[in-house]
């Protein structure tokens, strides 16, 4: 640092006198709180505190009016408040939005969001809420009105539910598509069923159905729920979901001029929480579901049951729909040897499936809060609710449903959840639309995209009913493609695209496509093609298998911006085939999944399992030992410990063993050494 004099025929001020009147400015609470009201919140206040200290501190020569402001602070001839001037003449220099706060506080005001549906608003909807608990029928009567409509949407949380009715409608009548708004054979389409961020608030229906309702309080995916129920143009809009979001969702119709019709419903068949757990998969049943909640525990519990010689499904949420369906059927078909399931809880929504008894091999599942920040939690009585009512199903053989838990400790947790009622829905997610992203990018022309998004949600107002959702997703999108020169309109559309960042695949093609997009290049099938190695081999491994399930994510990426850029993603047709083929293949691997397993990893997975098996064999072993519950399972289980991890873990305790071997059999045999010593010398 430059250290630097004040000077003046006063006083002198030098670097450690400044440095302590800025720190003392920067305490102030009368400053912070006067910045705030200016537009620097906390976090912009420090970051602009920093950046006009180094400012003052390294400048070999200052302003005038401020060199004399400073100087007379030093000198005791002024207050420490005086600096507040030039601090925001600082400010605006390094966050221009802060000149034109007030216009940027009207585009960011989210109070009254039914205000952005004019379409829905210029007639009057009739709401019916279907309220129960899952196996009630609430989604089969709102479904029922949906198919007799002349025309529908249906929007359901995932891709495997508007599969289905997608299919149900065509059984019925051939006039259904899947996410477009155009048939497979390119007429116009009077019912479509689409996952909840595809369906489009201009098109006019005459019904729509809203699946779980519930999840308009999610942190990451609420605002969907929030668009569709404010925007859809519907006659009748058929609200389905948990009797918990009824007030709720009264209170938000109210802002509307609506009212809502609630119509209550029963479980229609009975289910009952066990006084035992499992313990060990020698005491499963036909008709038992082991919920997982993560591909780990599914890949290891699917290999242990072949291994005792049965025949299992499985069902977690990155399977293709078609796949996940073809698994649903070979568990239901009594013809089929297959009479276990192993499934996440992917199987919480939609899905008829005969289950007798649901079994919970864990409690604790990852979660994402409002704030972004992942976190092992226990599941909640939602939750909770949602997998356990998957047993007993009205529709299947199982006329009542058991529930317990795959570990004895954790059955009364799990009896603790269910005994609690499900909290009241209080809040709505919001999401900053592309018309108020452009709005502030006028005024703020040089900032990233990434970075609009940053100030619009830090100046965001919302009222009691709703919240900003998170976005760490998008952020993490438009970081990503920032360097590729796109309009801010397409760079907003391909940040909301909905991939997993998880998957290095998925990611390197959204790039690509943002890159040949950017080159007005259009994304042909012969170019997806040769990207994605088309055609493909069926898995031998699990890892093959993983990176089909990512080409086939990347197919419906595709499909997701050609319903937004069809020019530019021409192909539908010949992508949705190939779609259907990749599933087909995927089917294939998940049928050998166990096989696939082997192939992965053909060692044993645990050698502390191994040990509780010996224990067992001893009669000191117990149910729970024998069972997938040991401390380094565990530790798999809860995303702690990865497998390749446990792998090294195994070599280096089984190199440790050999050391420790070869040491003792060092030590016996210098001690034998010794005592022949002895004898020999005894002997003389």
């Amino acid at each position: 640092m430059m250290r630097h004099l004040l000077v003046s025929a006063a006083c002198v001020c030098d670097s450690d006198e400044l440095l302590k009147v800025l720190n003392r400015f920067y305490k102030r609470k009368e400053m912070q709180k006067l910045a705030a009201d200016s537009g620097l919140d906390a976090r912009l206040f420090h970051q602009a505190f920093i950046s006009f200290r180094k400012y003052i501190l390294e400048m070999t020569s200052l302003p005038a009016d401020l060199h004399i402001i400073l100087n007379d602070i030093c000198c005791g001839a002024g207050h420490i408040d005086d600096i507040y001037p030039y601090f925001m003449r600082h400010a605006k220099q390094i966050f221009p939005m802060l000149d034109c706060m007030d216009d940027l506080r009207k585009i960011s005001d989210l109070r009254v969001p039914a205000n952005w549906y004019p379409e829905a608003r210029a007639i009057q909807r009739k709401v019916i809420f279907h309220a129960g608990p899952t196996n009630s029928g609430k989604t089969y009567h709102a479904i029922q009105r949906y198919l007799a409509a002349k025309s529908g949407v249906y929007c359901g949380p995932l891709k495997l539910l508007a599969h289905e009715i997608f299919e149900k409608r065509n059984d019925a009548v051939r006039n259904c598509a899947p996410v477009t708004f155009v048939d497979p054979e390119g007429r116009a389409a009077g019912h479509v069923a689409c996952t909840i961020e595809m369906c489009s608030v201009t098109t006019p229906y005459e019904v729509a159905v809203i699946d779980e309702i519930q999840m308009i309080r999610d942190p990451s995916r609420g605002w969907a729920w929030t668009r569709a129920l404010l925007g859809l143009c519907a006659e009748e809009i058929h609200v389905c979901g948990e009797p918990a979001a009824i007030d709720f969702i009264k209170e938000l119709m109210f802002t509307t001029g609506e009212e809502v019709e609630v119509h209550n419903y029963q479980r229609l068949t009975p289910f009952s929480i066990l006084d035992h757990a499992v313990e060990s998969l020698d005491n499963l049943r036909p008709g038992d579901c082991i919920v997982c909640f993560s591909k780990n525990d599914i890949y290891s519990i699917s290999r242990q049951i072949e291994a005792r010689g049965q025949e299992c499904a499985v069902i977690y949420g990155s399977l293709p729909p078609g796949t996940k369906l073809s698994q649903a059927k070979k568990f239901n078909d009594p013809d089929d040897p297959c009479k276990i399931l192993v499934a996440t809880d992917a199987i919480g929504m939609g899905l008829n499936l005969s289950i007798k008894r649901i079994i919970f091999n864990s409690l604790v599942k990852p979660n994402v809060n409002e704030k972004g920040e992942k976190r092992m939690e226990t599941i909640s009585t939602s939750q909770a609710l949602q997998i356990a009512g998957r047993a007993g199903r009205f529709s299947s053989k199982f006329k009542e449903g058991e529930v317990t838990t795959m570990h004895r400790d954790d059955l009364p947790v799990l009896k603790e959840i269910l005994s609690h009622s499900v909290d009241p829905i209080e809040t709505a997610g919001l999401h900053p639309t592309a018309e108020q992203i452009e709005m502030f990018a006028y005024h703020l022309p040089d900032a990233t995209l990434s970075n609009l998004v940053d100030i619009f949600v830090s100046l965001s107002q919302v009222d009691g009913l709703y919240f900003v959702c998170n976005i760490d997703d998008f952020k993490f999108l438009a970081d990503m493609i920032q360097h590729i020169p796109l309009n801010l309109r397409s760079r907003y559309v391909f940040c909301t695209a909905p991939i997993n960042k998880k998957q290095p695949f998925v990611c390197t093609s959204f790039l690509k496509f943002a890159r040949q997009f950017s080159r007005d290049e259009p994304l042909t099938f012969d170019w997806v093609c040769r990207h994605i190695s088309w055609p493909l081999a069926p898995p031998k491994n699990i890892k093959d298998l993983v990176h089909l399930e990512a080409v086939h994510d990347v197919l419906d990426l595709y499909l997701w911006l050609s319903y937004r850029f069809m020019d530019m993603f021409p192909d539908t047709a010949s992508i949705r085939e190939i779609q259907r083929e990749l599933d087909d293949i995927i089917q294939q691997g998940v049928r050998n999944i166990t096989r696939l397993i082997r192939a992965s990893d053909p060692t044993v997975t645990d050698p502390l399992q191994a040990q509780s098996n010996r224990h067992s064999q001893t009669g000191r072993g117990t149910g729970r030992q024998m069972m997938d519950s040991s401390l380094a399972s565990r530790l798999v289980r809860d995303g702690l410990l990865t497998p390749d991890l446990l792998q090294q873990l195994q070599r280096e305790w089984s190199k440790d063993q050999k050391q420790d071997n070869s040491s003792q059999r060092a030590l016996d045999l210098e001690h034998q050494s010794n005592n022949k010593g002895k004898r020999k010398k005894k002997k003389k």
